[in-house]
Formats: C-alpha cells, structure tokens, sequence
C-alpha cells in the first residue's frame, strides 16, 4: 500500500515536471525544453502621467526609435503582487522584545499595529517590470540549411547541451542583451539582469503564487533535487 501510494506521488512529480516548458536554469540563462534560450532583464518604471508634455513625446519617440532597433521579438512582463510585508514586521516585533524603554517599546508596537492594518486594509501592491530575451539557434541565418535540420529532427539534443555550444549560444543571446539594455537605458530606466537565484525564484514566485508569498525558496544552493 505505501508503495504504491510512492509510486503514485512519483507519477505526480513526473507529469508536473513534463508539464513545464524549461529545462534547466544555470549561468543567468533559461534553457527550454526546445532548445530555445531566455535571459530577463528587471527594469524600473517611469511615472509618464508626472512628465510634461515634451518629456512625454521624447520618450515615446525613444521607446519607438527603441522597438524599431531590433530585429528579433521581446517579451515585456508585468508582475503585480501583494505586498510582502512579514519580514518587516518580523523585525518590527523583534525591535519590541528587545526594547528596554517602555515608551518605545509601546509606540514601536503601535507602528507596527498600524503598518500591518494598512497594508490589510489597502490591499497594497507592488509591481515589477521584466523584458524576456529570446534567442532560437534555428533562426540564426549563418548556420546552414542541413545543421538547422538535424536540430529539428532531434530536438533532444537541446536538452542537454554540450558546455562549449552552451557558451556559444550564450555568447549569441548576451549580444541581444546588450542591445535591449542599451535601448533601456536610453529611455531613462534602470536594468539588472537576473541571475540564476532570481530567475528560480522569479519562476518560482510566478507558478506558486500563495505558497511562495507565505514561504520564501530560499538559498538554491542549499535546496535538494530529487532525480526523476
């Protein structure tokens, strides 16, 4: 019966795991399960209704003169989430225990008391801003007709990438990140590009909503795989 029923959860795990399109993570790159690689790039925002009126037309035309640059697509996310305000309160509660004046202590709690109704009551949220960079080995025009071929007949192949044609591949997408970064801080906005951490757990956050606004991944390094 308990094996079975291990049997069972294993069937779970599989199909959950088949069911996602990625392969693997590493490197701040996101490798799918076509062959296909991603690179996110998390940028700021820009508040355009506070600008005047030819500040508001030069960054349209830039954000013009930027789309018309590129020749390949981008894919423009945004996330919004509650605002996750427990560790704040965490260590709100505890600058309260270890406060030795009675009169701060009362008012650091009556902060706190009003922090976490505000934020019940306000339904705050937050929002992040990320630019996907594509990059499909099939579309690049210097590889021949055959070598294209041969990828998609075993696109198997992808899935386990050689670490020297991973590179390469690499090479090739950070040239496109380069060009859309640029293009985003011609605009005025601030960019970072996610490492492999925040990549986990920027798809983490985003298939796990409630669990990971309740619990946080943590440290990746320290996480444990189970092999299919």
């Amino acid at each position: 019966m308990q094996n079975e029923k291990k049997k069972k959860m294993k069937e779970k795990k599989s199909s959950t795991q088949a069911n996602l399109s990625i392969a693997e993570i590493k490197e701040g790159v996101v490798v799918l399960k076509d062959g296909t690689m991603r690179t996110v790039l998390m940028t700021s925002s820009i508040n355009f209704a506070l600008k005047s009126e030819d500040e508001q037309t030069a960054m349209i035309s830039s954000y013009i003169s930027f789309l018309n640059s590129l020749d390949f697509p981008v894919q423009i996310l945004v996330q919004s989430r509650k605002l996750q305000i427990q560790p704040y309160l965490k260590k709100l509660i505890n600058i309260e225990k270890e406060q030795k004046n009675e009169l701060l202590r009362v008012q650091t709690a009556d902060y706190r008391s009003f922090i976490e109704e505000l934020v019940d009551i306000g339904k705050i949220m937050t929002k992040k801003y990320y630019v996907v960079v594509p990059y499909n080995p099939l579309s690049d025009d210097r590889k021949s007709f055959w070598s294209r071929f041969k990828e998609v007949l075993k696109p198997a192949i992808s899935l386990r990438l050689k670490q020297e044609k991973f590179q390469k591949r690499k090479g090739d997408l950070d040239t496109r990140v380069r060009q859309v970064d640029n293009g985003l801080r011609g605009m005025g906005l601030q960019t970072a590009r996610l490492d492999t951490q925040s990549l986990i757990e920027l798809y983490y956050n985003s298939y796990n909503p409630d669990i990971s606004f309740a619990e946080e991944m943590g440290d990746i390094d320290r996480q444990q795989i189970e092999e299919s």
